[in-house]
């Protein structure tokens, strides 16, 4: 079987969301097969069912000022914050016909990381034992947060590349107020090839996964 990618390149995320919702009803209608939405969102600071508010610590105004939206989303976990040289995946997958539950899935998304990090940049990360996501020592580089739909997947990951981590300073990220972010850029010292990494992503995104490749999704079909 092979894996349904569409590439949004740079995309506001209420627009991002709303294709996501229309991939979701197809494939939740079998219309679609697994899809692998691939997208680059302005800066913009979600907030998922868990969480709170108040890990919203830049005020109203000033986020206002600098042009970053606040959402509120049905995704897992708490506060999170997307923006400029950062690749945001939302895979729309029916976890049945994986054959896995939504532990499983996530434990997999973070594989694509931990493996990806170590072949291509020699960076060994790996998991935290109370938190979802790809470390690297206490610093996060990928963050996961999903929703599940009649057994099908929406939202993903969030996995730094040339990411501005002061934005993150805006929130208390994931509700965690002892650990750091981190990204390629700042742990290799210079900026990545993010069009590279993009590729690098649906490479082991589709080894993780088992899929036989992948197949560019036309937006007009979203």
């Amino acid at each position: 079987m092979k894996l349904n990618v569409l590439l949004l390149g740079k995309c506001n995320y209420e627009k991002a969301l709303d294709i996501q919702y229309s991939i979701l009803e197809k494939r939740q209608k079998g219309e679609l097969g697994d899809t692998l939405i691939l997208v680059e969102h302005p800066p913009v600071i979600t907030i998922g069912r868990g969480g709170e508010a108040s890990n919203v610590v830049a005020s109203k105004e000033y986020l206002e000022s600098m042009g970053i939206d606040v959402f509120e989303t049905n995704r897992g976990g708490d506060v999170t914050y997307h923006g400029d040289g950062q690749i945001v995946g939302y895979p729309i997958v029916n976890l049945k016909e994986l054959q896995m539950g939504v532990r499983d899935f996530v434990h997999k998304l973070e594989d694509i990381f931990i493996q990806l990090l170590k072949d291509k940049y020699n960076i060994d990360a790996g998991r935290y034992p109370e938190y979802t996501g790809v470390w690297i020592g206490n610093k996060k580089i990928t963050a996961i947060g999903l929703a599940v739909k009649r057994g099908v997947t929406m939202h993903g990951f969030a996995f730094n590349v040339n990411t501005n981590l002061q934005h993150f300073q805006l929130i208390v990220p994931c509700g965690i107020t002892d650990k750091e972010v981190t990204s390629i850029e700042k742990l290799t010292g210079e900026k990545a090839d993010f069009y590279e990494i993009n590729k690098q992503v649906l490479e082991y995104y589709c080894k993780v996964f088992n899929y036989e490749g992948y197949e560019e999704l036309d937006i007009r079909n979203a």
